[in-house]
């Protein structure tokens, strides 16, 4: 049985959740995100919050039942107070500003790196070295914040890298002469 799928998923005010034979529609103001949940799913909205419950016992129903729940819980978190990511840069010469839509990264290449900020997501530089990717969708920050990584990922041996804040990085000796 589903420890998380069984939990109610509160609605904060100023959101309004509908549910149309499986397919969840969550507004709040004229931002609005749909949800379809599996049909071996059964969905009970009510004023105090959103209810998941199995059709049946099946093991694809059960793995499904607190995925469905944490996908919606983390819609309507996401239009309540969002999500962050702060990355910092380490490294000689490494530096990040933004400008208007366009985030431009230097990382000791011959060139800057330039990446256009997608729709959604807001990316604030309040040092040269460090970024803050911040948006209404957990799955979009963590992408965008795994794609800004993937130029310089933590190297083990200078620790050199673009980073999570508080990540630790595994550092290893270097070759003995």
């Amino acid at each position: 049985m589903s420890r998380i799928g069984k939990h109610k998923v509160n609605i904060p005010a100023g959101i309004n959740v509908t549910c149309n034979s499986n397919v969840l529609t969550i507004k709040k103001g004229n931002i609005e995100r749909i949800y379809e949940v599996p049909k071996c799913i059964e969905v009970e909205v009510s004023s105090d919050g959103i209810l998941f419950k199995p059709l049946n016992s099946e093991k694809l129903t059960r793995s499904i039942w607190g995925t469905s729940q944490r996908n919606v819980s983390n819609i309507i978190e996401g239009f309540d107070k969002g999500f962050k990511v702060e990355l910092e840069m380490v490294g000689v010469g490494y530096k990040a500003a933004v400008s208007g839509k366009k985030l431009t990264m230097q990382f000791g290449f011959s060139h800057d790196v330039d990446y256009d900020i997608p729709e959604g997501i807001t990316i604030a530089c309040p040092k040269p070295t460090s970024m803050v990717i911040s948006g209404a969708s957990k799955k979009q920050v963590g992408d965008v914040a795994a794609f800004l990584r993937s130029y310089r990922k933590p190297e083990p041996y200078k620790g050199k890298g673009v980073m999570k804040v508080g990540e630790f990085v595994y550092r290893k000796e270097g070759k003995k002469k």
